[in-house]
């Protein structure tokens, strides 16, 4: 092989990476997963489920259609759920779930009203989305919405000191892997609010994987249809495996992490490198928790674990905010 020969083998080789990085752009939303989606989802394994709903819920305003930045050209919206005439509250940011690529912020209102009427204020950011963006983006928009809420701390009635975040199936591995960021600099890439902070006190997360590449692991699966992790990463495991690496909180695990509390379905693989996870936090004493339910993926949207979940996840942050 002459030299030119080589150099043009080369520039196909990048040419066919990128070209495959990019296959999962749609540029369309993905609706696959909804709350009804979830329902059904659960009706295999829990032929009672039905959709959560918040009730007697008062003393609450709800803000929606908040923009907090643009990136990409793209409006991020976000809803903020608040206790009326509380000042100085402690916050919670809860990101939805949906494999980074499908689901809403909406997914998760009926919960942010039951808390905001506990005295939390709630916020429930959307983020770019795999069929839009690839990783890190997500983790940026994320970021990103802690920034916006610590900024905008005093009109929200907010103590800044006292923010922590929360995640479901995706959006919980994501909480994670921004508690275990806290230290680092990584996904503060956009320019909104760039100085400001974007740490978080405590982190729940809802069902959410702390490794992608692990022996508990069933992320990136491609064997069938090309797995929601590959379409996040825009490469299989196997193309490029320090990203999948990169974007587990297993790996991120320092003495500065926040404390976390797992809240677990019955789902094995949803509990993907959590007792690793664990064993780091001992050692730098972290403070965690684990609760199971023998319950479908999606229990924390459904009526029969919807507020035993508010209620773990409601002592929780009274412990580790010391409210």
């Amino acid at each position: 092989m002459n030299k030119t020969t080589f150099l043009l083998f080369l520039l196909f080789s990048f040419q066919a990476i990128f070209a495959q990085s990019k296959k999962g752009l749609t540029y369309k939303p993905d609706t696959s997963f909804t709350k009804y989606q979830a329902v059904k989802w659960a009706l295999t394994q829990s032929p009672n489920a039905k959709l959560a709903i918040a009730k007697d819920i008062k003393n609450i305003t709800i803000k929606e259609n908040i923009k907090y930045t643009t990136e990409d050209g793209m409006d991020l919206m976000l809803d903020v759920f608040s206790p009326k005439n509380k000042k100085n509250a402690p916050c919670l940011i809860i990101i939805h779930g949906g494999g980074w690529r499908s689901g809403d912020r909406t997914h998760h209102h009926e919960m942010a009203k039951v808390l905001a009427s506990r005295g939390y204020v709630v916020v429930t950011p959307s983020y770019r989305l795999s069929t839009h963006a690839l990783y890190p983006a997500a983790m940026v928009d994320a970021k990103t919405a802690i920034r916006w809420t610590r900024a905008n701390a005093q009109s929200l009635g907010i103590n800044p000191k006292k923010i922590a975040l929360a995640g479901f199936s995706a959006g919980g591995q994501m909480a994670a892997l921004v508690g275990t960021t806290n230290d680092e600099k990584l996904y503060d890439k956009s320019e909104t609010l760039k100085n400001i902070s974007s740490k978080v006190a405590s982190v729940i997360d809802l069902d959410g994987i702390l490794a992608y590449i692990h022996p508990e692991s069933g992320e990136g699966d491609d064997s069938r249809n090309i797995s929601a992790a590959t379409y996040y990463f825009g490469f299989s495991k196997t193309e490029k495996p320090e990203l999948w690496h990169e974007a587990s909180a297993l790996n991120h695990v320092s003495a500065g992490d926040p404390p976390i509390l797992f809240i677990n379905s019955s789902q094995e693989r949803m509990h993907a490198g959590r007792e690793d996870f664990i064993k780091k936090l001992n050692g730098f004493g972290i403070y965690s928790e684990v609760h199971t339910f023998n319950a479908p993926h999606t229990f924390c949207m459904l009526d029969e674990w919807f507020l035993p979940t508010i209620d773990l996840m409601d002592k929780f942050l009274i412990k580790t905010l010391k409210l």
